[in-house]
């Protein structure tokens, strides 16, 4: 199947989109912020139901807090914040109070990963899929575009219990979901077939691997594309078969190498079906500011970029004993 970009629309637009539409669908839904409103992709939601957002100001431990106390009451609370805060910042009262009391909250991390550019690397949340799967009873959603972040968002909302915590971006990228592709938490999307190597990635880096998949496939490699949206609970089985069938694995993610999508696959390969893995994303280092796009080819993560290491990799594992 080849995806088309509908037009170029940040994965944050679709969160604010999704949190609207829940909304609408339950009173119980309300929004906490942090003193950052649209630049999260909650205005939306504010501007319709003033009296169900609460702008708690930087005071985002506070924010954390006040979510639990909301859940306990009956609410379905949705802290959002950016993912530098939500996710780290608040790691003791998420721990504490949401996730120890397997509280329904949902947690938007936004402006996650290296594309969101000038800001830096103190705003750049490279750490976050590792330190929110770590702990129980959280689930992770990282949407690979708008129209995924909404869907996701809408049932992360209205249709899944317990914590869950929500990546998203804030750049515009390729929209290229249809609403007929089924989207399920938990279960992988198989988007290009393949039998010569998988390509397993999330959020923003899905597009530049299905780029890279177009790239190898000229040079005569067959790469099967999987979109883990889900980072946790992850689709076990997905990974496995691929493994079995094509003895050959490419993790790509906007985040550190260690701890988050490179690691979640390799716990499931190293017990279940030992084979090569490239694990490719941030190699232990901080962000820096720059453009999404020159940040995305310093790192290596542009999809000329990862055609070349993983054919180099794979063509190194061919031509071993």
């Amino acid at each position: 199947m080849i995806y088309r970009n509908k037009g170029s629309r940040s994965t944050r637009a679709g969160f604010g989109e999704g949190l609207l539409e829940s909304g609408i669908l339950s009173g119980e839904v309300v929004a906490l912020g942090a003193d950052i409103t649209a630049s999260t992709g909650v205005n939306l939601f504010a501007t319709q139901y003033p009296g169900r957002f609460f702008s708690l100001g930087i005071a985002e431990q506070n924010g954390a807090g006040v979510a639990a106390g909301l859940a306990l009451g009956g609410k379905i609370p949705v802290f959002t914040t950016y993912a530098v805060f939500s996710a780290m910042r608040t790691l003791d009262q998420i721990r504490v109070s949401v996730c120890y009391n397997n509280l329904h909250v949902v947690i938007g991390g936004a402006h996650a990963g290296i594309s969101v550019g000038p800001d830096g690397a103190t705003h750049q949340a490279l750490e976050d899929i590792a330190v929110m799967r770590s702990l129980p009873g959280m689930s992770v959603f990282s949407p690979c575009d708008a129209t995924q972040a909404r869907i996701l968002t809408r049932m992360a909302i209205l249709d899944c219990s317990g914590p869950v915590y929500i990546r998203f971006g804030r750049e515009a990228v390729p929209d290229f979901t249809g609403e007929e592709l089924e989207t399920v938490p938990g279960k992988a999307q198989i988007l290009r077939p393949g039998n010569h190597l998988t390509l397993i990635s999330t959020g923003h880096m899905v597009w530049e691997a299905l780029g890279a998949a177009a790239i190898l496939a000229r040079s005569g490699i067959n790469a099967r594309v999987i979109n883990i949206h889900t980072i946790k609970p992850i689709d076990r089985m997905a990974i496995i078969e691929a493994a079995q069938e094509t003895g050959f694995l490419a993790t790509i993610e906007e985040h550190q190498v260690e701890g988050g999508l490179g690691s979640a696959v390799a716990e499931i390969v190293v017990s279940e079906v030992p084979v090569r893995m490239e694990m490719i994303g941030i190699p232990g280092c901080f962000g820096e500011s720059g453009q999404p796009a020159e940040l995305l080819g310093k790192f290596g993560l542009t999809s000329t970029q990862l055609a070349v290491r993983i054919e180099r990799a794979f063509r190194d594992r061919e031509n071993q004993p």
